[in-house]
């Protein structure tokens, strides 16, 4: 009778456990360097080392020229392709320079940036157009006078690499961009002063450290900053280091 009760006993189900398990893992495993590498990393603009040039027509006698400094944002930005880059960045129209005080400040007056009322321009990035390794169009959004107009970058990367003294990671970009004054409601003296204004940018960013673990300690500017008391004298500083770097 035992027999007879062995013979009728249903037959233990398996299920495939094991080799699901596995092949989920492998999923998992092959998806995951694609979405770290979808995330760019981020990079601080170096208001030292960042600069905007523009000039303008003056009564065609010459292109006046002035510049804007201490401009601060971020980059987002992959050495390794254009995919996912980004920035945003503003520039204290405080800083704006002509070479003049007198002019500097009729420019920062009413009648033109307005810097009372709008003391900050900003630019925000849009969309980026790959041309190759090295250059790319980069579409956002310039504010000044409270007035946000679409502008067009031509974008080239310089270099990404760690900086020679510093050993910081860094990126530096050139942009050059044309506007139309009149779109920001800066439109005095139109027969002397040209409408068309072209804007050069020089740019440099410092990978952020928070962001990334591949910067040395030693390079962290709130230890550097401060040496410890029993710390020896610092050493001339030799003829070839960078006089702007901070």
């Amino acid at each position: 009778m035992s027999r007879d009760l062995r013979l009728a006993a249903p037959a233990r189900r398996r299920f495939p456990i094991a080799p699901a398990f596995s092949a989920a893992l492998s999923a998992l495993l092959l998806a995951l360097p694609s979405a770290l590498a979808a995330e760019p990393a981020t990079w601080r603009i170096d208001p030292t080392h960042t600069r905007v040039v523009f000039d303008v027509d003056h009564a065609g006698f010459s292109r006046s020229l002035a510049t804007v400094s201490g401009i601060t944002g971020t980059l987002r930005f992959d050495p390794e392709g254009w995919d996912g880059a980004a920035v945003e960045a503003e520039l204290p129209m405080h800083r704006v320079d002509f070479g003049d005080d007198d002019w500097n400040r009729a420019m920062g007056g009413r009648r033109w940036f307005h810097v009372e009322a709008h003391p900050v321009a900003r630019f925000r990035s849009v969309s980026i157009t790959p041309i190759d390794a090295e250059t790319a169009r980069l579409d956002g959004e310039l504010t000044i006078r409270g007035r946000t107009v679409p502008v067009v970058l031509d974008l080239r990367r310089n270099a990404v690499k760690r900086h020679p003294l510093t050993l910081r990671r860094m990126a530096g970009f050139s942009a050059t961009a044309e506007l139309d004054r009149r779109d920001f409601g800066i439109t005095g003296a139109p027969n002397m002063i040209g409408h068309a204004v072209r804007v050069r940018v020089e740019l440099e960013a410092v990978r952020d450290a928070r962001r990334g673990a591949d910067d040395p300690p030693s390079a962290d500017a709130s230890s550097a900053d401060t040496p410890p008391a029993d710390a020896a004298p610092t050493p001339p500083e030799p003829d070839h280091a960078d006089p702007q770097h901070r």
